[in-house]
Order: structure tokens, then sequence, then C-alpha cells
């Protein structure tokens, strides 16, 4: 079956991999999200991979720590869960390669462009951790910069709400969903959907952002086919 995109770039937040843990690693859940991204490759769908932390560590929320050394932390927390994702797709029968933007050679390539395309056109999956290697950066930001540099059709981020509304829907009953949106609406309205440093990095670049629910793992490969699922982000 055709799929709408091509190339892909998923990225998954930490906390989505702890499950109702909220912490850790979950690996049922681990599982059930990966079968979404086999199921996405073999279609041919080129899919690569951006990877949080926050089930680990959260840099912004780490107290009176240095903000630099903190998010140092951050990185190698999402080097973890890139390894674990890794190893969950790998004995579902895929070809992965993990690629981190701090260089640890003994267990992950360093990232190269290039080379994470030249997997890609290859049909392997390529999962990127450790953000930008940048303290002060999300991992939000390093979806945006990842999607840009390997020209992806789309950027798709899984989150634990079913789209974008003007306040958190968890709190308020009279939150409004948008359907589709901007990201200069993203930026002017303060949505907390991602960091203004991500949403202008999607803008300037023309990127198209896709934000469903992972409560439901096969969104991701609703999406890829074009199915109605999350709120449609972008720029005219």
């Amino acid at each position: 079956m055709e799929t709408k995109y091509k190339r892909i770039l998923l990225k998954l937040s930490g906390e989505a991999l702890a499950g109702d843990k909220k912490i850790g690693l979950d690996y049922d859940t681990i599982t059930n999200i990966c079968k979404s991204i086999k199921k996405c490759s073999d279609t041919g769908a080129q899919v690569a991979v951006v990877v949080g932390g926050g089930n680990f560590w959260r840099g912004r929320s780490s107290g009176a720590m240095d903000r630099t050394r903190a998010d140092h932390i951050g990185m190698l927390a999402t080097a973890m869960n890139a390894l674990a994702v890794a190893e969950v797709l790998e004995s579902l029968g895929c070809d992965v390669r993990v690629q981190t933007a701090i260089t640890m050679r003994q267990v992950a390539e360093p990232y190269i462009r290039n080379k994470a395309v030249s997997h890609l056109n290859k049909g392997r999956i390529v999962i990127f951790g450790c953000g930008t290697g940048n303290p002060f950066f999300s991992t939000d930001t390093a979806a945006s910069l990842r999607a840009v540099e390997i020209n992806a059709d789309i950027f798709l981020k899984a989150t634990l709400v079913d789209g974008v509304y003007d306040k958190d829907p968890h709190k308020y009953d009279d939150a409004k969903k948008y359907e589709k949106l901007t990201f200069s609406q993203v930026i002017g309205e303060g949505l907390a959907v991602m960091d203004s440093t991500a949403a202008a990095m999607c803008r300037d670049n023309k990127v198209k952002m896709l934000v469903f629910d992972l409560s439901r793992p096969d969104n991701i490969y609703d999406a890829i086919m074009g199915e109605d699922v999350g709120t449609l982000v972008y720029e005219d």
C-alpha cells in the first residue's frame, strides 16, 4: 500500500517509553511502539527516530545543578533510551543503527548526516540520541534539526495527547483542539506543544509536523498512511 510520506522523523518522548511506570523503561510499552515502527518500515518508508530522556532525567528540573552539566546528563539518558529502542526493534527483525551527537564509539555511531541518509536509503531505521549534543537545546529542537538535515517529509511528534490544544486538556474541560495551525501561531500564542526554538526551526525551514497520541501506537502507521490523526502544523 502506498504511504503518504516516504521519509519520516519520529520523535518519541522518554515518558512514552516508561508506560504506566512513569519512570525507567517498560518493555511491553516499547515493544508495542516498535511494532508500529516496524510496520511503517515494512511499507518501504524510511524511518528516523529521535528519543527524549525524561523517563530518566530532566535537565530543566534539576534544581541547583549547573544547567550545562544537567543537560549533559539528560543527553546520556537519551542514549540509554536509543539503545533500548534499538534492541527491541532488532528483536523484531529490523535493521537498526544508533547515532549519537556525543561520541561514544563503543556503543553507537557518531552522528554523521550523510551516513544517516545512507542508512535510510538502505532501509535501515536510524535512531538519533543525545539531542543536538549541546546544552540549552531540547530534544524537540534536536528532532526539528534532524528532520531538516535528512529532508524528512514530515516530523511526527508522538505525545500523550491526541493533538494540539489551546490549553491543557487534562486540566480544562473547555480546551479547544486544533485540526491545523501554523508554527507562527505556536510561537505567538505560547502553545505548549514544543519550545519556541524548535517551532522556529520548523517554521523557517518549511517542515510539516503532525502531533498525535501515542497511547495507540498504530497511530504512527496511520499517520504515514495519511489518515486523519492528531493536529497538522505547518507554515503557509
